[in-house]
């Protein structure tokens, strides 16, 4: 694997290898909480041929906030050992064998997380209907992830997910976008971005779904995360903006609801500017 030691990367706690049934290797990131009194986890699930180490700039806050977080290397990420193996849709059992197995390792309810593909990822384990791979184990949605922070997810894509598979998330969900924010090899037809949105029209009203939109924002928050060999400006602001909102979201719905927490975070719903929040 490259070396992930740079400038804005900090070496995990550990990095663990399990045996799947399938007969390769999850290889499973884990940092510890850098507090005292930790909160719980976040499993979180990396974009389309990134790395985990390439989302410090979202890993380390949350980490300082109190939370422990594990985040599998997948296989279509250009630096897993195996990636040439795993050609288009084969990728996608792979993911869902990853996050299961870390899931195995959490003894307590958790938040599913992940940014584009990987938003996808975490929302299946929150309930979203993805399309299921041949002779899968075991059911997608896991029960104790307890609710979802899916930044940038990819439309409906067939042999991943139906437009109404999204009707079936069942968990709290904050959904990120930016106005930007153009899937790699989509045509922009002017407001190409809001092909991110059926995650959130599509959910059904009425259990706690957010959609947060911020101004001038693209698919990485410029080369914040994911992708950070891009030669646009990191879009660090707004980054800040969206690990805030979804603090105030964590607040409010993990580990348990809170009233106090979904008070602060509708709170900012009426709020204008550039960083624009709804609630169904």
């Amino acid at each position: 694997m490259t070396d992930p030691a740079g400038p804005n990367s900090a070496a995990p706690a550990e990095v663990r290898h399990l045996p799947l049934a399938s007969g390769r290797e999850a290889i499973l990131w884990h940092w510890s909480a850098a507090t005292a009194d930790p909160i719980g986890t976040i499993l979180f699930s990396h974009g389309a041929q990134s790395a985990p180490w390439h989302y410090d700039r979202l890993i380390q806050p949350w980490r300082e906030a109190g939370y422990a977080v594990w985040a599998p290397l997948h296989v279509d990420s250009t630096d897993h050992p195996l990636t040439a193996d795993y050609p288009g849709l084969a990728t996608w059992r792979a993911r869902l064998e990853d996050m299961h197995a870390a899931a195995a390792l959490i003894d307590a309810p958790y938040v599913a997380a992940g940014h584009s593909y990987g938003a996808l990822t975490a929302l299946v384990m929150g309930g979203a209907l993805g399309d299921v791979p041949e002779d899968f184990p075991a059911p997608l949605r896991d029960p104790r992830a307890r609710c979802v922070l899916a930044f940038s997810p990819p439309p409906p894509i067939p042999g991943l997910i139906s437009p109404e598979g999204y009707a079936g998330i069942a968990v709290p969900a904050l959904i990120q976008t930016g106005d930007r924010d153009l899937m790699p090899g989509w045509p922009d037809t002017g407001e190409g971005w809001r092909v991110h949105l059926p995650a959130y029209e599509n959910a059904l009203p009425g259990g706690d779904r957010y959609l947060l939109v911020l101004a001038g924002v693209d698919h990485t928050f410029g080369n914040a995360i994911c992708e950070p060999t891009r030669a646009e400006a990191p879009q660090l602001a707004a980054l800040a903006d969206a690990v805030a909102i979804a603090g105030r979201f964590l607040g409010a719905f993990y580990p348990e609801a809170r009233a106090d927490g979904r008070l602060a975070l509708d709170a900012r719903l009426a709020v204008p500017g550039p960083v624009r929040l709804e609630r169904k």
